[in-house]
């Protein structure tokens, strides 16, 4: 988001909290900052609203901005701040911990104590805010401002405090721009994964299992092994290696590998057994250098990969679960390289490399890869204490990527906590932004494990550690190709690949032979013998999104044929059986995007 929409957005913020309180006097104030794709307000209203009174918020914000008042800020000491805030207790709750320190003008975790705050004031309506904001409130443009929704948000996102009702708005430059956004959001309701994940029995979330731990129906188990057969070619072309590790393991590991006292609040309590706690794994990692410690190694030995798709488990807060994107069971396209230091570069960017071939496979033409390293100010608390190896692999990692001539941007402050990582920002089909996959060095494991290979003049040392997960999970790889491909997926990877149809009950056991025969060569191949009309099979066979509707009538029987359509609803005629067969295999041998 540039500057300038980041100013708009963050006023119109401002100017809808002002309407808030005008129509609901004794409103009480969170937080409301500009964010991708528009801006929200947190409010402790009198009495429920929904989004039947967003029409008259509007409304109000858009007389507001014909006002065209000036926004005029204003510094504050902190006795003064609450003073002026006296009756908003979620402001005078934030200025006591800016004063402390303890958080900044956004809700998160503060750095040094204020001792002033700053205030923006227009019209009537004045607010603690570090800014920027347009010059004033004509500067929004009322014919590209739109509210959007209602949701629930607990204060400073914490399930402890009091729930707020929160506001979503947008704004753009133009009303072009805001219609564009707009049509993105219908496309995107069509396209929900969740939505979809439903109507194409992909898979259920239920709530005696327990929120966050998706259930996948048969047609998600297709999509499972699919993508887990595509990583495990890929890998197995790449030299990987795999292995097995369990789903829990002792306390003492995870304090070993250093991960419990950064990830605790995301794991699952333990359980006591035996005179002993046991976790269940948020991660792989610590049983991968395990099985590296476990066998002598030289440099012979050297790159070494270990593959696994291992399934963890991260109790995430309720309120930050959503549907296959954010769970709280996951089965990992995990994997970890043990590299001397002269073969980083070449591991590092095989990699990248696995990422562009997954990204040509899946029609994913946009993507920013993110370089994200460590801030100075959090060594010892966020992330491991040692400034040198910091600056040497952040180094590295720059190094390669500008040596592969792979365009990166870089973040500071956002690495893992025991090294520098790539974050890789993919953009779905209609235009929303996902995190997918990551590749991180770890340089705090091979320390803390004490992990040794034998170099090429007999001495011990020290491997780097990259661990990579270009898929993803299963779970939030489904759910972005569900969006993606708006459920319609490739012929390789859908569910059911070909339907037939009869078109009378007498075309049913011809129907039967060519389900067996296309079966039998690899496809997966359904028959639709209910007893309704044509036309409505073929309907509903394009609803579920399968690829190639295969017609069968008393033509077809007899020349040992099927009609074909596409779920288009192209029509690419009669053919023979061993024709489409043919066609079908190709098709999906090569995991084509096509379908003909």
């Amino acid at each position: 988001m540039d500057e300038k929409l980041h100013a708009l957005r963050h006023s119109a913020a401002h100017v809808m909290a002002q309407a808030v309180l005008e129509l609901y006097p004794g409103t009480k104030l969170g937080f409301g900052p500009a964010i991708d794709d528009g801006f929200y307000y947190d409010f402790q209203l009198p009495r429920p609203i929904t989004t039947d009174d967003l029409p008259a918020i509007e409304a109000r914000m858009k007389a507001i901005l014909h006002g065209k008042h000036a926004f005029q800020r204003a510094e504050l000491d902190i006795d003064a701040a609450r003073a002026q805030f006296s009756d908003q207790p979620f402001k005078v709750e934030q200025i006591n911990a800016l004063a402390a320190g303890e958080m900044d003008e956004h809700g998160n975790a503060g750095a040094n104590a204020a001792a002033s705050v700053s205030t923006y004031t227009h019209a009537t309506f004045t607010d603690l805010c570090r800014g920027p904001h347009a010059a004033d409130t004509g500067e929004i443009p009322v014919d590209a401002l739109k509210l959007l929704s209602i949701a629930g948000a607990y204060w400073r996102g914490n399930e402890k405090n009091p729930q707020l009702t929160r506001i979503y708005g947008t704004v753009w430059e133009s009303k072009k721009e805001l219609d564009d956004y707009l049509w993105r959001l219908e496309e995107a309701k069509k396209r929900d994964h969740r939505k979809l994940g439903k109507e194409l029995e992909i898979f259920i979330l239920d709530e005696e299992v327990g929120p966050g731990l998706p259930l996948w129906l048969p047609n998600g188990g297709v999509l499972i092994e699919e993508l887990e057969a595509l990583a495990k070619e890929m890998e197995h072309n790449a030299g990987y290696v795999r292995v097995r590790t369990p789903h829990i393991t002792k306390e003492a590991l995870f304090l070993k590998s250093g991960h419990l006292p950064y990830y605790a609040e995301s794991m699952y309590p333990p359980m006591e057994l035996e005179g002993a706690r046991y976790y269940l794994k948020p991660m792989n990692c610590p049983m991968h250098h395990k099985l590296f410690a476990a066998v002598p190694r030289s440099y012979r030995d050297l790159p070494l990969r270990l593959a696994e798709y291992g399934t963890c488990y991260r109790y995430e807060k309720s309120g930050e679960l959503f549907g296959l994107m954010r769970v709280r069971f996951m089965q990992m396209n995990d994997a970890h390289l043990y590299v001397p230091e002269e073969l980083f570069e070449q591991e590092f960017m095989g990699v990248i490399d696995l990422y562009l071939k997954y990204f040509k496979l899946f029609a994913i033409d946009k993507y920013v890869m993110r370089f994200s390293t460590h801030s100075a100010e959090g060594l010892g608390k966020k992330y491991v204490d040692n400034p040198a190896l910091w600056a040497k692999t952040e180094e590295m990692v720059r190094r390669a990527m500008i040596h592969g001539g792979i365009n990166f941007v870089e973040v500071p402050g956002e690495a893992a906590f025991y090294g520098p990582k790539i974050d890789v920002q993919i953009w779905s089909a209609i235009g929303r932004e996902f995190t997918l996959a990551t590749n991180q060095v770890d340089f705090a494991q091979p320390l803390r494990f004490d992990l040794k290979f034998i170099n090429k003049h007999g001495q011990e040392e020290m491997p780097l550690v990259i661990h990579r997960a270009p898929l993803s999970t299963h779970e939030r790889m489904v759910g972005f190709l569900l969006e993606h491909f708006a459920g319609a997926f490739p012929a390789w990877l859908a569910p059911t690949q070909a339907m037939l149809v009869p078109i009378a009950d007498r075309h049913v056991e011809y129907a039967r032979r060519v389900a067996a025969q296309l079966n039998a060569e690899g496809l997966r191949v359904k028959i639709d013998d209910r007893a309704d009309r044509m036309n409505a099979k073929i309907r509903d066979a394009q609803m579920q999104k399968i690829p190639y509707i295969l017609v069968i009538g008393d033509k077809e029987a007899e020349a040992n044929a099927v009609a074909v359509r596409l779920r288009s609803g192209e029509d690419l005629k009669a053919m023979p059986l061993a024709t489409f067969s043919a066609l079908a295999k190709k098709i999906v041998g090569e995991r084509s995007l096509e379908l003909k």
